[in-house]
C-alpha cells in the first residue's frame, strides 16, 4: 500500500468524523469568538474642592473649577509618558510564557503533540526565544521519532528512494531522512523565519461557525498567518520554510531524488500535510467532545438500566 493510499484513507476517515462533529460545530467555544475590550479605569473625580464651592449643583455644572482646569494638563502629561495598564516588555513576555506553558501540554488523543494551537483565538505574541523553545519542544517529542520510524517502514516496504537500498542500512537512512525533513522544515518555518519576520508560528483555532466556514478558514492559514502585531499577513515563514527544508534534503537524499523537481515536490507535499494538520487542529476538540458526550450518555443509560441515579459531574471551580 502506497503512502498516497494511506493518506487517502486517513483523510477519508478524518472527513467522515467531521460529519459527526457538525451538530457541535456551532456550539463549541462561542465565548472564544468574542473579543472583549478592556477599558481603562475611569479617573477619580476631584470633588473635595468642588463641594466647598458655592455652586448649587457641582455635579451638573459644565464649567470645571480652576483647580480642576490646572490639574488636567498634568494628568494628561502623566498618561502620555506612562499610560495606565500598559504592559512592560517583561510583563508581556511573562504572560506569553504562562500561555505557552499551557499550550505545550496539549495533545490529541493524549499522544499527538498539539503544542502549536491557540484554542481561544487570542494569544500574547511570542519572543524569538519562546518561538525557538516551542519548536524544540515539538521537534524532540517522542511522537516525532515514532512517526519517522513509521514513515521509514512504509518507504522501505515500497522501496521508495531506491538509492538507499534495503536491509537495516536502508531503513536507517530512510529513518534519518524522514526525521531530518521534519526537523529542518519546522526549524526554518516555525522558529528562524517567524523570529526574523515577526510572525506567529501557531495555529489560531476559529472554533465557531459552520463546518464549511471553519474548513475554509483552516485551509487559508496555510497561506496567511498572524503577525506579532496581531494582523493577518502572507505566510512567508511557513511557505518559505517548507521550501528551504526541501532544498536542504538534497544533501542527504540519493542522487536520483535530487534536483529542482524533487525539491518542489517535497515542498508541496509538506505544505499539503500542514493543511491536513490544520484541519485536525481545528476540528479535533469537537470530535473529542462528541466522543466524551457519547460516553457520558452511554454511562447514564447503563446506570439507569441498573436502577442507579447517575451523579452529574462536578462543575469546575471558578478561579
Amino acid at each position: 500500500m502506497s503512502k498516497q493510499t494511506v493518506s487517502f484513507f486517513v483523510i477519508s476517515a478524518f472527513f467522515a468524523s467531521l460529519t459527526l462533529a457538525a451538530p457541535l460545530a456551532a456550539q463549541q467555544l462561542v465565548a472564544a469568538a468574542s473579543d472583549p475590550v478592556t477599558l481603562p479605569d475611569a479617573p477619580n473625580p476631584q470633588l473635595h474642592d468642588a463641594v466647598s464651592s458655592s455652586s448649587p449643583d457641582v455635579f451638573s455644572s459644565s464649567q470645571p473649577s480652576d483647580q480642576q482646569q490646572t490639574a488636567a494638563p498634568a494628568s494628561g502629561a502623566q498618561q502620555t509618558t506612562t499610560p495606565p495598564q500598559e504592559e512592560t516588555p517583561e510583563q508581556r513576555k511573562a504572560r506569553a510564557a504562562a500561555e505557552l506553558k499551557l499550550e505545550t501540554k496539549q495533545r490529541m488523543a493524549g499522544v499527538i503533540p498539539n503544542f502549536n494551537t491557540v484554542n481561544n483565538g487570542k494569544a500574547t505574541p511570542l519572543s524569538p526565544g519562546q518561538k525557538f523553545h516551542l519548536f524544540f519542544k515539538g521537534a524532540f517529542d517522542p511522537y516525532q521519532f515514532v512517526l519517522a520510524g513509521i514513515d521509514a517502514g512504509i518507504g522501505q516496504a515500497e522501496n521508495e528512494n531506491p538509492g538507499y537500498g534495503q536491509g537495516f542500512e536502508g531503513y536507517a537512512k530512510r529513518y534519518g531522512a524522514n526525521y531530518a525533513d521534519n526537523f529542518s522544515g519546522n526549524f526554518f518555518g516555525n522558529a528562524v523565519l517567524p523570529s526574523l519576520l515577526h510572525q506567529d508560528p501557531r495555529y489560531f483555532r476559529l472554533g465557531h461557525g459552520s463546518v464549511l466556514h471553519r474548513a475554509l478558514y483552516s485551509i487559508s492559514t496555510t497561506f496567511r498567518t498572524r503577525g506579532d502585531n496581531g494582523n493577518w499577513q502572507p505566510a512567508y515563514s511557513n511557505l518559505t520554510g517548507n521550501l528551504i527544508g526541501a532544498s536542504i534534503s538534497n544533501l542527504y537524499y540519493p542522487e536520483g531524488d535530487r534536483g529542482l523537481y524533487p525539491t518542489l515536490r517535497r515542498a508541496l507535499s509538506v505544505t499539503y500535510q500542514g493543511t491536513i494538520g490544520g484541519m485536525l487542529q481545528e476540528f479535533y476538540p469537537d470530535i473529542a467532545q462528541k466522543y466524551k458526550n457519547h460516553k457520558a450518555r452511554k454511562a447514564a443509560a447503563a446506570a439507569a438500566a441498573d436502577g442507579v441515579t447517575p451523579i452529574p459531574p462536578a462543575k469546575p471551580s471558578q478561579p
